[in-house]
This record gives C-alpha cells, sequence and structure tokens, in this order.
C-alpha cells in the first residue's frame, strides 16, 4: 500500500539522489578499505534511513511494506554494504520492539534506532543453532527480579559497532523447540557482554560481522521483549517475517543494477568486429536476467500489499527471499561471464556484486530451508 503516491515519490527520488550521487562513488573505496567513512554515516542519519519501518510517532518514516520493498529496492542498486549499515535500524533489529515491545520500551529505544543516534543488532544465530534457530544453546537464569544469559552468538550483523542487542536465549531449561526462549534487549557496556573483532569475509566489505559473547550478562526482567517470557521465538518469527520480505527487495536491487551493467558492456564490448550484444548468446543471458528480475519484483510487491492487508504472508516470505535470492544469484553470475576475463578480475563491478550477493542465499533462512517451509505449509493446508 502506498499511502500517499506524490509524497512517496519525493522520498524515494531523495533516496535515489543519495544513493546514485554519494554512495556509488565510493563503492570501491570502501570495498577495499573495509570501512564505510563515518562522515557518509552522518550523511545516512541526516537524509532519515535508519528510521524508514520505524513508526512516526517514534521519529521514523513509517513506511509500510510496500514502500519499504520499492525504498530496498533503490538503495540496493549500489553495493549492498551501504543499506547493511542502517537496514539494521530500519528492519531486523527494530522490528522485534515494533511488533511486540512494552510502551516503554519503545519509548526508550525507537527514537535513537530512527535517528541512527544508536545502531541495533538482532543476535539469534549460534554456532549450533542456525538454519534451526530454535536449538538455542544460550540461557537465561532467574535471579530474583534478574536474568543471568550466558552463551555466544555469531555471524550477527553489526555486532562489532552495535550499541542496542536484542539477544534470544532460553528461559525455561525444560523446554525444547520454540517454547521456553526469551528476547532481551541489553545495552552495550552491561558487564558480560563483549564483542570481538569482525570477521573476514567473502564480500559486503565495510559491513562488519561477529561474535556476541554473554558471559553471566545480568540484566532486570524489564529487559524483556514485552514483558513476556518464553514468548521471544513468536517474536523472532514476527521480525523475520517482514525481513525476508526486506531481503527480496535487496536482492531484487543488485540485480537490476548487474542488468544495466550487463546491457552497458554488451553495447561497449567489441569482438570480431561488432557489439557482444549482437551475439545471440550474450542477448539470451540479458534476457533471461531482465525476465527473472521482473518475475521477483511482480511477487514481492503482491506479497507486501497482502501483507498491509493484514493477511498471512509467512509462506509468501519464505517465496520472496528464496526465489529473490537464487534469482540474484543467477544474474551476478551471468554477469560475470558476459563481462569476460575482466569480471573475474578485483574492483570490476561484476566481481563485486557477485560476492556481495552470495550471502543472500543463506542468511534469514537458507535456501533449502524455505522450500523445505515452503512444502510443509502447501501439503499441511492441502490435508
Amino acid at each position: 500500500m502506498i499511502r500517499s503516491p506524490e509524497r512517496f515519490a519525493t522520498l524515494l527520488a531523495e533516496v535515489r539522489h543519495f544513493v546514485r550521487t554519494e554512495c556509488l562513488p565510493l563503492e570501491e573505496q570502501v570495498d577495499a578499505e573495509d570501512k564505510i567513512p563515518e562522515a557518509l554515516v552522518q550523511r545516512m542519519r541526516e537524509v532519515g534511513l535508519f528510521g524508514h519501518s520505524i513508526p512516526e510517532e517514534y521519529g521514523g518514516a513509517g513506511l509500510t511494506s510496500e514502500e519499504l520493498s520499492l525504498v530496498n529496492i533503490e538503495v540496493s542498486q549500489v553495493a549492498t554494504t551501504f543499506r547493511a549499515r542502517f537496514g539494521g535500524n530500519t528492519g531486523i533489529a527494530s522490528e522485534s520492539l515494533v511488533v511486540d515491545g512494552t510502551p516503554e520500551q519503545k519509548r526508550s529505544f525507537l527514537p535513537h534506532l530512527a535517528s541512527g543516534k544508536i545502531t541495533g543488532c538482532f543476535a539469534l544465530t549460534e554456532p549450533e543453532a542456525g538454519s534451526d534457530a530454535t536449538a538455542q544453546k544460550t540461557v537465561a537464569v532467574r535471579d530474583g527480579d534478574h536474568f543471568v544469559i550466558t552463551g555466544k552468538k555469531c555471524f550477527i550483523t553489526n555486532a562489532p559497532i552495535a550499541d542496542l542487542f536484542t539477544v534470544f536465549a532460553r528461559t525455561d531449561s525444560q523446554a525444547r523447540g520454540a517454547q521456553g526462549v526469551t528476547a532481551f534487549l541489553i545495552e552495550r557496556g552491561t558487564p558480560g557482554l563483549s564483542t570481538p573483532h569482525a570477521n573476514r569475509k567473502m564480500g559486503q566489505h565495510g559491513s562488519p560481522v561477529g561474535e556476541v559473547i554473554l558471559d553471566q550478562v545480568r540484566v532486570h526482567k524489564s529487559a524483556i521483549v514485552g514483558g513476556l517470557e518464553g514468548q521471544g521465538f513468536r517474536t523472532a518469527m514476527r521480525a523475520l517475517n517482514k525481513q525476508r520480505i526486506n531481503l527480496a527487495g535487496l536482492c531484487i536491487g543488485p540485480a537490476i543494477r548487474l542488468v544495466d551493467e550487463m546491457v552497458h558492456r554488451a553495447r561497449t564490448r567489441r569482438q570480431s568486429g561488432q557489439a557482444i550484444g549482437e551475439f545471440q548468446l550474450v542477448q539470451q543471458m540479458i534476457a533471461e536476467s531482465n525476465a527473472e528480475v521482473h518475475a521477483a519484483r511482480a511477487l514481492l510487491l503482491e506479497t507486501a500489499r497482502k501483507r498491509d492487508a493484514g493477511e498471512d504472508v509467512t509462506m509468501e516470505a519464505s517465496m520472496c527471499k528464496m526465489f529473490a535470492s537464487e534469482m540474484c544469484g543467477r544474474v551476478a553470475d551471468r554477469a560475470v561471464q558476459l563481462f569476460g576475463g575482466e569480471g573475474y578480475m578485483a574492483g570490476n563491478v561484476a566481481e563485486r556484486f557477485y560476492r556481495d550477493v552470495r550471502v543472500f542465499r543463506i542468511y534469514e533462512g537458507t535456501t533449502q530451508i524455505h522450500i523445505a517451509n515452503i512444502a510443509k505449509r502447501m501439503l499441511a493446508a492441502a490435508g
């Protein structure tokens, strides 16, 4: 749902201008240095990128799912690391608070997340709890009005620079699976919480990812998201359903950029006395990529509109994430192929995006997990 077409068109134009004039020229520098300049992060704050999905009453833009999808497609047409810097705040790192936080928790944290004053992160994944997020080993033991939390999280985006951590821990040692998991809000500086140096990664240089170590971290019961013990997994799934729609948009943007780069290359690169775009097999790679981009975009916008209408889109969100991430991987592979030897050289746009988008098929649920979930829901509905 687009609430005000004119107002949204203005916002989208502002976002497009910012990413293309201020982010795009820094793509190679950020990839090489593995760091986004602080001056650019400050500009992200000034433009309002940190609060797109946070309700207006807390200083955000309160974008609908459809509006946010279109913004995500736009911002991800430059290196995806830029969106990762503000994307947690306007996505998965704030969504738990938006959907399940208490009024006091929302007042305390959402305005700071919306402004970019603080950076949030979503600490769910563990060494033995990746695709099966219910296998949480991090534990929170009650001690009067407090909980003592011990465990380790891994592969957490923005963990090395985060100020606010949404941490999931098992509060009921007798419960199994999704039962007995509670979400906690923990601020940096809390004794026992530490974040080692960022991990080295294949791509998305400039977006720090790392571990969260919890060594007898003591927090008051008021840190429980929503104040309800044992509801953490429900909170996580509500946040992830929206994030999977977001991620589909973040897969479509790079694919659009790569199709444009492929077309430009096909028109300017000459072989055997003619532009390579005259060769039918080159045309095939471009045409198939463009068709898949349009299919993913149509599926995403249909799903976003259903979510805005209040429908349950759990299965559709999985389909969006699965299809868009696989599509993006195929387009990136074709781009490297079309660029030939140059596409394999470091510093080339096809090579850089090929590395950056590979992770999309892994996080927020692997392709294989989504395929299994889609099939289970279809079979259950048929029964």
